[in-house]
């Protein structure tokens, strides 16, 4: 062991000593920093060079956003093969989770753009390991390199599981005739490793109500992953089955609902690690039971929430079995002798089996206001438990020994949720009149999309706006109701489809004209969508799941005449006048007017129908380019005046 312990020791002494620590990584959320050291050898040394620590573990503010996708997003305005792509994060790599490897998005493309990630970027979204040098380190929970300790199931690092309980149960649907809904499971605020699985045809949505008494709902209409109030939801949606999973913690108390969709019974199994969260506290000692000359004193057990940090009834604590309150210590005191002038010593009022009376309060009413500034209140009241353990209230002198708790607090003191305008579109169109829109949000005092602003005080989403350029015509004037696609421009602008919470139509720009004159068609993309409010995000549903008729999506286009000499349109009055030729099928059409004077005024004569083209609303006579595309009707001749001549 001496020549193991001299080699160790030279071998050390070759080496200067470990430099000052470099700057950490990342400024939060788990990074890395590194000392170096210098071989004094003229030979190779052994053992490294350099060691490395983790640093800033502190969690990163929701606004950072992840770190492998700010990496990626950084090679945003470089091009990848000419062209610029916004990249994102391709995250768990099982080959090489090191490598910054990034997705084109709205394509398939997967590129490498960086052999290795930034030190402190953890391997998996799941995991605390970390990438080091383009290695993946091994980190426990407490945030050290190479350890090996974990969380237990409930979140505690190197935990026994002890504060936590788990929970597992099954929901069966039970149809009713005036019952379209029910409840399946309620799940508190903390809870971890939360799984579902519902069988059968009825569909899962949430309910939330966060601590601060805001209330939200999600539908879950599609697959996918999504937050809920700040909690990371995975779902699953399949013809005969739903799954849903949150990892936790919650941060809100959520409520499972079960919405009945048909004849056939469901069922609902469900289980998760629920935080025990009012658990009994030692109190200290009480005051002696005598001032001088021995006496004893005692403690007692007090139930306490860990949510709210504060002293509670102790029926919250008999809830879990778990639970056992602790028995009363007991200890002696106050043993000098008493003054021989005083003669007696001093009991107080309650001996070995009867602790102190204490304050008790009931839970705080819900706030007066959801938001900018509200009171609740409670009753707070001096009880007394005897040794059976029963309970009951006493005079409040007897509490006196310790201060009354507070029966009026303030709550929801944050602001409430304000319109938000963003900035105004461009005009409608490039001359004279037109409109410009803009959107409008309500926005809460996290800076979050929500709901609750006043209808009364939103700001308009549209306004007249005049672009100062003249609208000059071309040589050969185009007749007035040919200029009808600026009023329809603004008019589809202002009606057009907007993705809303309620699954909807959108459909997408027309193609161009499949031909360049004469009559084509033009095709467009209609989806059925829906607005997903937590993550501003819109999601692509089956048609099926939008309601109403469906917009067209094929449509008759006319791109001038084919032949002789035609009329040269810029390609803005182009879109103008046949922009939207179905549109002008229904407006203007032939008709007959009438017929022309007879060619004889006596003996028999022939009259001819006259065709004009019309526009349909206003009965004007329109010019006759703008009824190309419908049929001509046949020419139609009539006899007359077929009255004999008189004779000469």
């Amino acid at each position: 062991s001496s020549r193991t312990a001299r080699s160790e020791e030279d071998r050390d002494s070759l080496w200067d000593a470990w430099g000052s620590w470099s700057e950490c990584s990342r400024t939060c959320g788990g990074g890395a920093s590194y000392s170096l050291r210098r071989c004094l050898s003229s030979k190779t040394c052994e053992g490294r060079n350099i060691r490395y620590r983790t640093c800033s573990n502190v969690d990163c503010p929701p606004e950072a956003g992840d770190f492998r996708a700010q990496q990626c997003s950084a090679h945003n305005d470089v091009k990848y093969q000419g062209q610029f792509y916004e990249w994102l994060p391709v995250s768990n790599d099982p080959d090489n989770p090191c490598s910054l490897k990034c997705q084109a998005r709205g394509t398939a493309l997967i590129v490498e753009l960086a052999p290795k990630v930034l030190d402190g970027t953890r391997c998996y979204t799941e995991s605390l390991d970390m990438c080091i040098s383009g290695l993946c380190q091994i980190v426990g929970c407490d945030r050290q390199l190479g350890s090996a300790v974990k969380e237990d199931n409930c979140g505690v690092c190197n935990g026994d599981g002890s504060t936590c309980r788990l929970v597992r149960g099954q929901y069966k649907s039970q149809l009713s005739a005036n019952k379209l809904e029910d409840t399946v499971v309620a799940i508190p605020y903390g809870s971890r490793q939360v799984r579902l699985v519902l069988k059968g045809p009825d569909h899962l949505y949430l309910e939330t109500k966060s601590l601060q008494g805001v209330k939200s709902e999600n539908s879950l209409s599609s697959t996918g992953s999504f937050l809920v109030d700040n909690s990371s939801i995975d779902f699953q949606k399949f013809p005969d089955k739903e799954i849903l999973r949150i990892s936790g913690p919650l941060t809100a108390d959520f409520t499972i609902k079960i919405r009945y969709a048909g004849a056939a019974d469901s069922s609902v199994q469900f289980i998760f690690y629920q935080p025990i969260i009012h658990r009994w506290r030692e109190t200290d000692f009480f005051p002696c039971s005598a001032s001088c000359g021995g006496g004893y004193q005692l403690t007692s057990a007090e139930c306490f929430d860990l949510r709210s940090n504060r002293v509670v009834a102790d029926q919250y604590c008999h809830y879990y079995p778990e639970n056992i309150k602790p028995k009363p210590k007991l200890q002696e005191c106050n043993l000098d002798p008493c003054p021989a002038s005083d003669g007696y010593k001093q009991i107080m009022p309650y001996d070995l089996y009867h602790p102190l009376p204490r304050w008790e309060s009931t839970p705080w009413t819900a706030c007066s206001s959801s938001c900018g500034g509200g009171i609740q209140s409670r009753s707070v009241s001096c009880v007394e438990e005897d040794i059976q353990g029963h309970i009951s209230p006493v005079e409040e002198w007897k509490c006196m020994y310790t201060p009354k708790m507070p029966v009026v607090q303030p709550c929801n003191i944050f602001d409430c949720p304000k319109w938000l305008a963003q900035e105004w579109s461009p005009c409608t169109v490039t001359c004279g009149q037109g409109l410009r829109y803009r959107v409008v949000l309500c926005i809460d005092h996290r800076g979050m999309h929500t709901g609750g602003c006043s209808p009364k005080t939103k700001p308009h989403i549209k306004e007249e706006c005049i672009v100062p350029t003249p609208c000059y015509k071309p040589k050969e004037k185009l007749p007035v109701e040919a200029k009808l696609p600026w009023y329809k421009q603004a008019q589809e602008l202002e009606e057009g489809a907007v993705v809303s919470e309620e699954p909807s139509f959108i459909p997408e720009a027309w193609s161009a004209c499949s031909v360049t004159c004469g009559v084509g068609s033009q095709v467009r993309l209609v989806k059925c969508q829906v607005l997903l409010s937590f993550s501003q995000s819109v999601a692509d549903l089956p048609i099926d799941e939008c309601e109403g008729p469906k917009p067209v999506s094929q449509r008759a286009c006319y791109s001038g005449p084919c032949g002789g000499e035609a009329t040269e349109y810029t390609p803005e009055e182009t879109e103008l006048l046949y922009g939207s030729l179905q549109e002008f099928d229904e407006l203007y059409d032939w008709e007959y007017e009438g017929f022309t004077e007879c060619s004889e005024s006596c003996g028999g004569g022939i009259q001819e129908a006259v065709v004009t083209c019309l526009n349909k609303q206003t009965r004007e006579t329109a010019d006759e380019t703008l009824c190309v595309t419908s049929r001509r009707p046949p020419q139609l001749l009539k006899a007359c005046s077929l009255d004999p001549c008189p004779p000469r």
